[in-house]
This record gives C-alpha cells, structure tokens and sequence, in this order.
C-alpha cells in the first residue's frame, strides 16, 4: 500500500464476521497488523519523524535569530532587523512542525487501537513474530536514546560554555535545541518500547 492509501478498518464484530474459515481470517489479520505495523514503525514513518524534528529545529533557530540579538550584551541594529525578517517564517515552520508532530501522534495512537483489535482476533507464529519488529524496535530506540543523551548533554553543557559577554540569547537558543532534542528523543523511546511491549503482550501464549 502507498502512504496515501487509508488505514486497514478495524475487524468487524463477531456477530458480523463472515470469514468463510480460519486460514482466511488468519491471512486478514496478516494483511491488516502488517500494514499498521509498518504505518507504526516503518521507514516512511522513521522519515517523517525525523522531518518533524528538523522542522521544529528550523523554526526555533529562525526565531532564534531575534532572541539572540535581543540578548546580545550590545543591541546590533543590523542584527535585530535581521531577526524580525526570520521570526516570521520562523514562527510559521514551528507551528507546521508542531501541527504535525500532534497530528501524527494521535494518527499512531488510532493505529495502535486497530492493531490492538486485529491482534487479538486470533493467533498465529509467523505474523506474531513480524509484529515484534524487534530490528525496527532497536532502530527507533537507539536513535531516540542518542537523542535524549545529546538533549541532555546540551541541557548542562550550553549553560556552562556560554559566558556573559555572548549573553543570554545564545543561552535560550542552546536550551531550546536541548528542549527539542529531549522532547523528540523521548517520544520515539516511549513509541519503540510500548510498541514491542505491547507486541509481546498481544501475541504472548495462543492458539
């Protein structure tokens, strides 16, 4: 299926289930927890995630521009114009990161509902063990981690490295990427871990 196309419909009812046999149901429940688990975890998804936190990267350092020049120990004419021109823009990239960084959390968390409702229809080894994604799973939790550590590293660093001469805007600055960073990186831990948690609690024992 292309990213376009719109999310596998949760399961019907029992009394509204008309599969005609088991392995029929089996190959549904393969089609429907594959492609969740794929708008969930998968390379599209690894991207625009990335693509938010540039964004709110690219936003914050355009407003940054006025902060810094605000800042200064001495007010730079030039410098403050400057930073009137980038705000503007800047302000509209930060919103559109975050707009899309709330839109896309509550898309994985409809996601996560289907999958849950798919999941517990029915059991079978093979699709089980594909919804553990356990190499995705590493993959989301190790950049997420490496994330929240250089946040963190920032979030002491920054303070300590800027003197007073270079003033208090540098400070903002360096503490907003620290923000982002943390905020970002521990978004991703918790999506990797509760998504391989809950896998194992869906497909843990069965049929």
């Amino acid at each position: 299926m292309s990213p376009r196309t719109l999310l596998p419909p949760p399961p019907p009812p029992a009394e509204l289930q008309s599969w005609p046999d088991r392995d029929a149901r089996i190959a549904d429940r393969a089609l429907a927890l594959d492609e969740l688990g794929r708008r969930l975890l998968g390379g599209v998804r690894l991207v625009m995630f990335l693509l938010g936190f540039l964004l709110l990267q690219l936003g914050w350092g355009l407003m940054s521009v006025l902060l810094i020049s605000l800042g200064g120990p001495e007010p730079d004419p030039v410098m403050m114009l400057t930073g009137l021109f980038t705000a503007l823009p800047g302000v509209g990239v930060f919103g559109t990161a975050v707009w899309l960084t709330v839109r896309a959390l509550r898309r994985d968390r409809v996601v996560r509902e289907r999958l849950v409702l798919w999941a517990a229809l029915d059991r079978h080894g093979p699709t089980d063990a594909r919804l553990r994604a356990p190499a995705l799973s590493v993959c989301w939790l190790l950049l997420s981690a490496a994330m929240c550590g250089f946040g963190l590293w920032m979030g002491f660093a920054v303070p300590m490295g800027v003197s007073r001469n270079d003033g208090y805007g540098l400070v903002a600055y360096g503490m907003g990427i620290a923000l982002i960073l943390w905020v970002t990186g521990l978004t991703g831990l918790v999506k990797a871990v509760g998504h391989y948690r809950l896998a194992l609690r869906l497909t843990r024992g069965g049929h």
